[in-house]
């Protein structure tokens, strides 16, 4: 006993898609963009953080070379602040043959939807040695 088989019809793209695939692609869309959002948003986020922190370095190192070359502690401060995130606090010590710069800022969450997520706190030290002045004749 010899059984045929009967071809399958070929559905070619010119043939519009049955009641149960209409709107598949509307449906998947649908629900992978808003993950798609979230990650975008939590990868801008992280960028910010990682910025924040080479500010926060930067002014650190800026703050210690300006201490160490004689500047007043205020002045110290004060270039530290030009380069350190909007918010961060600026400290100069000096402990006799180094002063040490210490920077802490921090960076809000995302907000939104993320509004849970907690801040960043970057925080950032830089260590100079002490210049002495230069003998000028």
């Amino acid at each position: 006993m010899s059984h045929s088989r009967r071809p399958r019809p070929d559905r070619s793209s010119a043939e519009p898609a049955g009641p149960s695939e209409r709107g598949a692609a509307t449906a998947e869309l649908a629900m992978v963009l808003p993950v798609l959002v979230a990650v975008t948003i939590g990868l801008v986020w992280l960028l910010a953080v990682g910025t924040a922190q080479v500010r926060a370095v930067d002014a650190a190192r800026e703050a210690a070379r300006a201490a160490a070359r004689g500047d007043s502690p205020a002045q110290a401060v004060e270039r530290g602040m030009r380069v350190a995130p909007a918010g961060s606090r600026v400290s100069v010590h000096d402990d006799g043959g180094q002063v040490t710069a210490v920077v802490v800022g921090r960076v809000a969450g995302p907000g939104g939807l993320f509004a849970r997520l907690p801040g960043v706190t970057v925080t950032a030290e830089a260590v100079a040695a002490v210049e002495e002045p230069a003998d000028v004749p």
